[in-house]
């Protein structure tokens, strides 16, 4: 009766001890006295039963079981078991990021005002964060137009492979190089040959230059000056001549008597040689016989 006994109570123990220790293997502290509180997600996003709980980053406990919400259809509660010392404020929000290998990390953004806090039992309001993955699923339709460029980009190139006037292009890029290079070596030759040259011829007509100008500014100009006022002296005193009335010049420039009485005599003069031309013989007598004797 004894060894039934003590090997029934060996099992109750046995049980107990793989009970507890399952429940630390979890992650369970046994002893600490946490708190639950409930969480509402849309989408639990894969969260299993010990995903540790963080606020800020930091460890304060462990899920402690995921279910559905047959009473609200759409929703998943999930509870959570964290250390009676932590104090969860109003406008605290459970935050699920969703891993980029499987799974998700359930995140506590804590709110502003402490004092003001949720009590054990409350049900917090959860969402889904705009991680890695949410950024990756919008930016997929825009990888898929790039692709769809690429496809056709590559069909071009391989349409222009394909095309038989390609080798000839090339050829004649070839042959536009090597005239190229040609044009440059003849280019380095005049560089090297004729450019010094005309700086040669350059820097001598800048030397004539100077030269010209040391010579001019040797020559005395102040009597060729004093010359050219002299004349120009002249010129003016002749100028007044030809206005006065003091002189012939003068009177045949400015006095219009003197001019109509020369404009009469020319006149009469044209008119006398007109007559003379047309009756010769009112001037000149002349016979070619003779004349008779008295």
């Amino acid at each position: 009766m004894k060894r039934e006994f003590k090997i029934g109570l060996m099992g109750i123990v046995a049980l107990i001890i793989l009970f507890f220790g399952m429940k630390f293997l979890k992650g369970v502290k046994l002893f600490d006295g946490n708190v639950s509180y409930f969480l509402s997600f849309k989408d639990a996003k894969g969260l299993s039963r010990s995903s540790t709980v963080y606020a800020d980053g930091f460890d304060i406990g462990i899920v402690k079981n995921v279910a559905y919400d047959y009473d609200h259809p759409g929703n998943v509660v999930v509870e959570i078991s964290v250390n009676k010392n932590v104090k969860i404020p109003h406008g605290t929000v459970a935050v699920l990021d969703e891993a980029m290998l499987g799974g998700c990390t359930l995140n506590m953004t804590m709110g502003p005002n402490p004092a003001d806090r949720y009590m054990p039992g409350d049900t917090i309001v959860g969402r889904a964060a705009n991680g890695l993955m949410a950024a990756a699923a919008d930016v997929m339709p825009k990888v898929e137009q790039v692709l769809a460029h690429v496809d056709s980009l590559i069909q071009t190139l391989n349409t222009l492979a394909n095309n038989p006037s390609l080798n000839q292009i090339l050829a004649n890029a070839e042959q536009v190089s090597a005239n190229l290079n040609e044009s440059s070596q003849q280019l380095n030759k005049l560089l090297e040959k004729d450019i010094p040259q005309l700086a040669t011829t350059f820097n001598q007509a800048g030397k004539n230059a100077v030269t010209l100008t040391d010579n001019l500014a040797q020559i005395d100009l102040q009597p060729t000056l004093n010359r050219v006022n002299q004349t120009i002296d002249q010129v003016q005193q002749a100028t007044l001549r030809l206005n006065a009335t003091d002189n012939s010049l003068g009177l045949l420039l400015n006095d219009t008597a003197l001019y109509g009485n020369l404009n009469t005599t020319v006149n009469s003069a044209t008119n006398l040689l007109q007559d003379l031309k047309e009756n010769p013989h009112r001037y000149v007598h002349f016979s070619l016989i003779g004349k008779k004797a008295k």
